[in-house]
């Protein structure tokens, strides 16, 4: 059943230097079920024709809007540079280089009057190769569920708008999103999952050898910025 009373939904997608997966990326978001949204693809910069293919992409439909950073900033301002020109009540993000098949979420925050709700990932390789690996997303996450482990793929959430602009997290040197839900789910919300493969992610070359004691750093990071004290955060 497609809400047609739930309101216009923004999605925000960040992109620097991405002609080789931005047209897969909008694609997904243009065929999906639910046709109330507008898609900001927020360019950083970028140095390749990233800019000429969503020109071509806005010209033939008028839900995708192209804005543009004034400088080389990273994904995080660009985020932020989205939001801010998002209006409506609800956030969707997608990165450029992940694409979504048909959502359900709608459904979900229906029936549990949800603020925050993501699906299951897929994945596939730097050349759209498909991942035999599927993460499963739980059908309801509390605070202290997710400091556990982020269940929760940044590309799958739809979250109230007004909760992703007081939470928005842009420190450097931690998982920036990570750090948003759970400063979320602190306040007393519950993040409700849909457990469909509806997010295909890629997993980038240089992510598939990732130090691990730099991700050990970030998640300590992360979890004294959400307030942890040093013995919780270890």
């Amino acid at each position: 059943m497609l809400h047609e009373d739930f309101g216009l939904i923004r999605i925000i997608m960040a992109a620097y230097n991405a002609e080789k997966t931005i047209e897969k990326a909008i694609s997904s978001v243009l065929n999906q079920t639910y046709p109330n949204f507008e898609l900001l693809v927020v360019n950083d910069c970028s140095k390749d024709g990233t800019i000429e293919l969503v020109k071509d992409i806005a010209a033939k439909d008028s839900r995708v809007r192209l804005i543009s950073n004034v400088g080389n900033s990273g994904v995080s301002y660009t985020r932020k540079h989205g939001l801010e020109e998002a209006k409506g009540s609800w956030i969707a993000i997608l990165d450029s280089d992940d694409a979504w098949t048909p959502e359900k979420q709608i459904d979900i925050q229906k029936r549990m009057n949800a603020d925050l709700l993501f699906t299951g990932s897929t994945f596939m390789d730097s050349d759209g190769q498909p991942i035999d690996w599927y993460l499963r997303a739980p059908a309801k996450v509390t605070y202290r569920q997710m400091l556990k482990q982020n269940v929760l793929s940044n590309s799958s959430a739809l979250v109230l708008k007004e909760l992703y602009a007081k939470h928005y997290a842009s420190s450097g040197g931690m998982h920036e999103d990570f750090a948003i839900w759970l400063s979320i789910l602190k306040e007393g919300k519950k993040a409700y999952g849909v457990d469909e493969p509806l997010l295909i992610y890629r997993i980038a070359e240089s992510s598939q050898s990732g130090n691990k004691v730099k991700a050990a750093k970030m998640n300590w990071n992360t979890y004294r910025y959400v307030g942890l004290n040093p013995i919780e955060a270890a």
